[in-house]
């Protein structure tokens, strides 16, 4: 049964701005106003983390606005006292909305003697009190099941497919989708699927980690607009070189499109100095000045996306029904004009 009253959200230092945002946009949709719970995120001068909540939440159903993105543990730590200020306040249900779920490469044991960090992680938000994760392109699917509460995992490419329909308009059937690995095919196909368009792979070879010693292009991509797509662009090399073959094997342009610009080190040089014409990524992790400065990229709100799910997930709706693009379309409508 849907609560009588509003939810209410709260947020921390790591994106201030999407959490305005997506306050608007549901505020929006009620047609009342619905700001940030008031409170203060602050620390002292040794670096620890104080947190205040001004207002009171009891029986309320709590929304924390977290992504732990850099620095990944400050924002991490900054979720879960959070959590714990809400919890000891009587707060109905608290559900932590993490645009971007840091210490998600970090699945599995890829040698030994190392951890499973997601996991650890997962254990944290579930001890803090955090009964519902909502979240955007995880890194590995299988992160859902480091939970025993319910996990939201929403996906970009339906706003994706709503861009690239819009930017393409003309030249769609000339656009191929690129998975830059093999890991990834799963998420091109997605998105070929949904703009119908074929779908091409760049199989890498690594020497030692970090460093690509050879791309090889499965596929045809004479002539064709390739896409790359995938979750995350940490410090660009990869991408950036990707680019550089498919265009070597053929391709007339070299677009990307990025869940997550997490853009550390030197990324905002390669992308500005790369043969990529555009590279297209979310707001779920808050730009830098430097990267909303490079004229080649685009970012896409998440707002909408995550404002329609928490009302739905405060009112017992369907949040599966935002995978698709034509439940999206209304919500982004004035964003993508036909």
């Amino acid at each position: 049964m849907p609560s009588i009253t509003e939810p209410k959200l709260i947020s921390g230092n790591a994106n201030l701005p999407l959490a305005k945002s997506i306050a608007r946009r549901m505020s929006m949709h009620r047609g009342t106003n619905l700001g940030l719970v008031d409170a203060r995120v602050e620390r002292f001068n040794d670096g620890e983390i104080f947190v205040e909540v001004f207002e009171n939440v009891r029986g309320e159903d709590m929304f924390i606005i977290q992504p732990t993105s850099n620095p990944a543990n400050d924002n991490l730590m900054e979720l879960l006292i959070m959590a714990d200020a809400l919890r000891r306040s009587s707060a109905s249900r608290i559900t932590a909305v993490i645009p971007y779920f840091g210490y998600a490469r970090q699945d599995r044991r890829t040698k030994a003697r190392t951890p499973i960090s997601a996991k650890l992680v997962a254990n944290m938000l579930v001890e803090a009190g955090i009964e519902r994760i909502l979240t955007l392109d995880l890194h590995a699917a299988q992160i859902q099941g480091f939970f025993d509460i319910p996990v939201d995992n929403l996906y970009a490419s339906p706003i994706f497919a709503l861009d690239i329909k819009e930017k393409f308009a003309g030249s769609l059937s000339d656009v191929m989708v690129v998975s830059p690995d093999v890991g990834g095919v799963a998420r091109a196909r997605e998105l070929a699927k949904r703009i119908n368009a074929p779908l091409s792979i760049v199989d890498k070879r690594r020497e030692k980690p970090g460093e690509v010693a050879e791309m090889t292009v499965i596929g045809d991509v004479t002539g064709k607009k390739c896409i790359i797509v995938d979750d995350m662009c940490d410090t660009a090399g990869t991408l950036c070189k990707a680019a550089e073959v498919l265009l070597e094997h053929g391709a007339t342009e070299v677009h990307a499109y990025i869940s997550h610009g997490v853009m550390s080190g030197p990324a905002v040089e390669r992308v500005t100095n790369s043969v990529m014409k555009s590279l297209v990524i979310t707001d779920s992790i808050q730009p830098t000045e430097a990267v909303k400065a490079c004229p080649n990229i685009r970012i896409l709100p998440t707002a909408p996306m995550f404002a329609q799910s928490i009302l739905n997930i405060w009112s017992g709706t369907s949040v599966s029904s935002l995978f698709e693009t034509e439940t999206l379309e209304p919500i982004y409508e004035g964003q993508f004009p036909d």
